[in-house]
C-alpha cells in the first residue's frame, strides 16, 4: 500500500511538471508537423510551438490552449486575405518572433493579425506586422504585454483601415518599444483601465498617433509621435498621465499635438511639444496640470476654451510659437504662474528671475482669428502688430484675468531623466 502511494505521487509529480514545461512542437517543410494549424490542434497547455524559418501560407489559427508561439528567424505567416491571423483565447499563451502579413479590410468583422479575447496574461512580442487591417487586438483582457512589434500598414482612407494596437475593455496591459505607422490610429484605448503605455514610436498614421476613450487611471510615458493626422487624442477620460513623451510636427488644418475633450484630473509634465498647427487644444477639461512642459515653433502653442476650468499652467517653456495662447472667451478661470514667455517684454528691476509686471499671453488678434479663421492672410502685417498694440496699451476685448502674475525672464533647464 505504501509503495502505490508513493508510485501515485510520483505520477501526479511528473503530470504537474509535465504541464508546467510541456512539449517542443516544430513546424517546418521537412519536419513531421508541416502546418501551424496542425501544430495548435495536437497541442496541450503548457507547450511550445517553434515555426522554423520558412513561407506558410495559413489564417485563422486560434489556440485554445496555453501555448507559446515563437518563430526562428522570423518565419513569414501569409494571411492571403482570408480572415485573421493568430487567435489567443486562453491564459498566459504568446506570440514572438513572427512576420504576419496581406489582410484585407473587413467592414463587418474587426479582422486582426494577432487578437486577444477574453483571457489573461497573454505576450505579443517582436513581431513585424506589414499590411494587416487590425495589427494586434484586446478584447476584455488583462495583464497583457505588447512589447517589441514592428507595424506598418498602407491606410489611405479611416473607412478601410484599422488601428495598429486597439484594446477594448481591458485592464493593466503593458503596450512598450513598439513602432507603429499607417495605420488609423497608431494605438486605441476605448474602455481600458490602469494600463502603461511608454517608449513608443507612432508616426504617419492617418488619424492620432494615441487614441483615448473612456479610459480611466492610464499613463503614457517616453512616447513620440511624429507627422500623424494628430499626435494624440485623450476623450471623456480621468486620471490620465503624460509624461515625457514628444509631439512633433503634427501639422493639418485641425490638427494637434495633443487634443483633450472633457479630461479631468490628469497630469501633463515634462513633454516636448514641437512644430504642431496646434500644440495643445483643451476643451471641456478641467483640474489639469500642465507643468514644466517645452512649447516650441507651434502654430498656437495652446488653445483652451472658455469651458475649461481650474486648470494650472506652471513653470513651462513658450518659445517661437505664432501664439502661445488662444481662446474663444473673454473670462478665464485657470491659473497661470511662473512660466517663461519669449515674447514678454517686461523687467525684472530686483533681478529675481521674475518680472516685476504680468504677462498677458492672449493676442487680439488671436481672438479674431477664433471668430474670423479667414483672418490669417493678417498674420505679421503691421495691421496687426497696430491691433495688439493698441489692445495691450487698453485692454478690452481679451480676458483681463488671463495672466501670467510672475512671468520668468530666462527659460527653465530641465532635467533630462
Amino acid at each position: 500500500m505504501k509503495n502505490l502511494f508513493i508510485i501515485s505521487a510520483v505520477f501526479i509529480l511528473f503530470l504537474k511538471c509535465g504541464f508546467l514545461f510541456g512539449k517542443e512542437i516544430t513546424v517546418c517543410s521537412e519536419c513531421g508537423i508541416k502546418t501551424i494549424k496542425e501544430a495548435l490542434d495536437i497541442s496541450q497547455d503548457g507547450d511550445r510551438i517553434i515555426i522554423k524559418s520558412g513561407y506558410y501560407r495559413e489564417h485563422d489559427l486560434k489556440a485554445e490552449k496555453s501555448v507559446e508561439i515563437i518563430g526562428e528567424s522570423f518565419p513569414v505567416i501569409d494571411i492571403d486575405s482570408q480572415g485573421n491571423g493568430f487567435i489567443l483565447t486562453k491564459e498566459n499563451s504568446s506570440v514572438s518572433g513572427l512576420i504576419i502579413k496581406n489582410m484585407s479590410a473587413s467592414y463587418v468583422k474587426d479582422l486582426a493579425a494577432i487578437k486577444i479575447e477574453n483571457t489573461s496574461k497573454c505576450k505579443v512580442l517582436n513581431n513585424q506586422l506589414l499590411n494587416t487591417f487590425f495589427s494586434i487586438y484586446l478584447a476584455n483582457s488583462r495583464e497583457c504585454v505588447i512589447s517589441g512589434n514592428t507595424i506598418t500598414g498602407n491606410a489611405v482612407t479611416e473607412t478601410s483601415s484599422g488601428n495598429g494596437i486597439h484594446l477594448w475593455k481591458c485592464r493593466d496591459i503593458i503596450i512598450e518599444n513598439n513602432r507603429v505607422s499607417g495605420q488609423r490610429d497608431g494605438i486605441y484605448l476605448e474602455f481600458v483601465i490602469s494600463s502603461l503605455i511608454r517608449n513608443n514610436l507612432s508616426e504617419h498614421n492617418l488619424r492620432y498617433g494615441l487614441h483615448f476613450m473612456y479610459s480611466d487611471s492610464n499613463a503614457y510615458r517616453n512616447n513620440t509621435f511624429i507627422s500623424n493626422g494628430a499626435g494624440v487624442a485623450v476623450m471623456y477620460s480621468h486620471y490620465i498621465e503624460m509624461t515625457e513623451n514628444h509631439f512633433y510636427h503634427n501639422w493639418g488644418a485641425a490638427s494637434y499635438g495633443l487634443l483633450l475633450k472633457d479630461i479631468t484630473r490628469s497630469r501633463i509634465y515634462k513633454n516636448l511639444i514641437s512644430e504642431n498647427t496646434t500644440g495643445i487644444y483643451m476643451e471641456s477639461c478641467d483640474k489639469i496640470i500642465i507643468t514644466e512642459n517645452e512649447f516650441s515653433g507651434n502654430g498656437w502653442a495652446l488653445k483652451i476654451m472658455g469651458n475649461c476650468s481650474d486648470n494650472i499652467l506652471s513653470k513651462n517653456n513658450f518659445s517661437e510659437n505664432t501664439f502661445d495662447i488662444a481662446s474663444n472667451s473673454s473670462r478665464n478661470k485657470n491659473f497661470y504662474s511662473e512660466n517663461y514667455w519669449d515674447k514678454y517684454d517686461g523687467y525684472d528691476l530686483n533681478k529675481d528671475g521674475t518680472g516685476d509686471i504680468p504677462y498677458r499671453p492672449v493676442s487680439l488678434y488671436s481672438m479674431m482669428l477664433e471668430k474670423i479663421p479667414d483672418s490669417i492672410i493678417l498674420l505679421r502685417s503691421f495691421i496687426v502688430d497696430l491691433i495688439d498694440i493698441t489692445e495691450k496699451a487698453m485692454p478690452v476685448f481679451i480676458p483681463e484675468t488671463l495672466a501670467d502674475e510672475n512671468p520668468r525672464m530666462h527659460k527653465y533647464q530641465y532635467d533630462k531623466n
